[in-house]
């Protein structure tokens, strides 16, 4: 019984005091792969040598939609450098109206640019939305995807934009943040989601589940403020198998996982 992370930042700057522990304890694991997602130009080489040094994590690089006023002049070259060494996705990638300050004509082409070269190169794309849901779908139906999928992280929109999205190619990760008890609407949405098209996430070190899901505490160097470990992924499978009454959520979700990342994946699932 193996575990996959759909999305997560193991690079993550919060994580690096911790990061040999957390590291020691995945390889002890069942935890088979891990989708570790760049977020902006700076820590794009921190996710290369991750993936360098570990055969369990399929790396993507991409900038964010709340980092695209940080971008370089090369941001798109570099990427390409990225893109051109290593087996890897694009993301994360995407839209976001929540943030405060945001401009989504930069974001809209920010994401684009770097959804057309996923398409270009059939490379999963790892996408984050956030009250955007119409603009995204338009986006999606008017511009080449990647023929193998793409990934709509964390999905939190409703249940009429879930056939849609289908249909052009996504898959659907849910993270342990929403059995919190809250997040009523996209737990009753994701028993929507064909479940040849489900993903589990952590999205550590963001998106702490509730306390019953946390068996692994985490706290920040100044013990201030929680972080999600990696390696509550297996405690959210548990829960979202009984959310939606999957005996068989493990083989479902190692089914969908390899058939998204199958052509970045190289040598990584041996």
């Amino acid at each position: 019984m193996f575990y996959y992370d759909a999305h997560c930042h193991l690079q993550d700057r919060r994580l690096k005091p911790f990061l040999p522990e957390i590291v020691d304890a995945i390889s002890r694991s069942n935890i088979k792969l891990i989708s570790v997602c760049g977020s902006e130009e700076k820590d794009w080489q921190d996710v290369a040598e991750l993936s360098k040094k570990y055969n369990w994590i399929v790396p993507s690089f991409g900038v964010h939609p709340w980092y695209v006023k940080d971008i370089s002049n090369h941001w798109f070259d570099n990427l390409l450098k990225y893109l051109d060494e290593y087996n890897c996705g694009v993301g994360e990638i995407g839209l976001d109206t929540w943030i405060k300050g945001y401009d989504i004509e930069l974001q809209e082409a920010v994401f684009v640019r770097q959804l057309k070269i996923a398409a270009e190169r059939n490379i999963p794309a790892s996408i984050h939305c956030v009250k955007a849901w119409d603009r995204l779908v338009k986006i999606l139906k008017t511009n080449p995807l990647p023929w193998c999928g793409f990934l709509i992280h964390s999905y939190g929109g409703l249940k009429n934009y879930i056939k849609p999205l289908y249909e052009l190619g996504a898959y659907f990760s849910f993270p342990g943040y929403y059995a919190n008890e809250k997040k009523v609407e996209q737990r009753e949405s994701f028993k929507e989601i064909p479940i040849e098209r489900l993903l589990i996430e952590t999205d550590a070190p963001d998106q702490l589940p509730p306390d019953f899901l946390n068996k692994h505490p985490l706290f920040d160097e100044n013990r201030k403020r929680p972080l999600n470990h990696p390696l509550n992924l297996i405690p959210i499978y548990e829960f979202t198998a009984q959310l939606l009454g999957l005996h068989k959520l493990h083989e479902i979700v190692e089914e969908n996982f390899l058939r998204l990342f199958s052509d970045v994946i190289g040598g990584r699932s041996e």
